[in-house]
């Protein structure tokens, strides 16, 4: 048996939720499901002597989550000050319009179609709050408008769905591109050796206390994929679907249509590479 200290990233043992770094805290959201794992992640973020607090991906439209978000953040002699999201996908985003109306918060986002209060994210942005900093990084791939944040006080990285606290995060074609997102991997890879960042705190899944073990395995992961895909090609597979039933027999079918997604991405790598017809 595997213990999850072998496990990539080396996975925290325990239940999800609660305190992760002197800085983040974690409420999960009810919404269980083969996409979301145990739940969305919503992070509160700040400085151990403020008042003031930084909610990170709100969550789905779930009065008692967003309440209990509130309620963790007021536990802590916290008042919730802005709320930042890390991409658009429902499981995500759904509840901050809602968190925005009970907070009396901004909502910030790259996606402008996404932000709440005016100011949006810009790429190398650093948001500060309560003396809190948070370093926005561009990680295309899983979608166009993916973001992660960089936490240096914590050697931590909010990753959103761009790296998964457990199992391998989708491709979302044709939003999603695979070469944005290999090179998004690559780009965190180098940082997290330069920053020395220890921590993943992510969009699902537990927190990863080898930063560069997991992001180490997504790019062998792909690597390994992707040759998969290439050679169901060569061997006749054409379709998206096909390429799924014979690259990912042995994954739960209730997954294949989310590895659909990631297989178009990686076909349509593969044919601006020239590396299939």
């Amino acid at each position: 048996m595997t213990s999850a200290t072998e496990l990539p990233g080396r996975p925290r043992a325990g239940a999800i939720g609660g305190p992760a770094t002197a800085r983040a805290t974690c409420v999960l959201a009810p919404n269980p499901s083969a996409m979301t794992l145990d739940g969305t992640n919503t992070w509160i973020v700040a400085e151990p002597d403020s008042d003031l607090a930084v909610v990170i991906d709100p969550g789905p439209l779930d009065d008692t989550h967003l309440q209990a978000v509130i309620s963790t953040a007021e536990a802590a002699g916290k008042r919730v000050a802005l709320t930042l999201l890390t991409h658009g996908h429902p499981d995500h985003y759904d509840g901050a319009a809602r968190f925005a109306e009970l907070t009396g918060t901004r909502v910030r986002a790259l996606d402008p179609a996404l932000r709440l209060g005016g100011e949006g994210l810009g790429i190398g942005d650093v948001v500060t709050t309560g003396g809190l900093e948070l370093h926005v990084l561009s990680t295309p791939g899983h979608t166009a408008d993916s973001l992660c944040f960089h936490l240096p006080a914590d050697r931590a990285l909010f990753t959103g769905d761009t790296v998964l606290g457990r199992g391998t995060t989708v491709v979302a074609h044709p939003e999603g591109r695979l070469g944005d997102y290999l090179d998004s991997l690559r780009r965190l890879r180098a940082l997290a050796v330069e920053e020395d960042i220890r921590t993943i705190l992510p969009g699902h899944g537990p927190v990863l206390d080898d930063a560069r073990g997991a992001i180490d395995f997504y790019l062998v992961h792909r690597a390994k994929r992707l040759a998969q895909v290439e050679t169901a090609v060569e061997n006749g597979y054409r379709s998206a679907a096909e390429v799924v039933a014979h690259v990912y027999a042995d994954v739960d079918r209730s997954l294949w249509p989310a590895a659909e997604l990631s297989v178009r991405a990686q076909l349509e790598y593969l044919g601006e590479h020239g590396l299939i017809p």
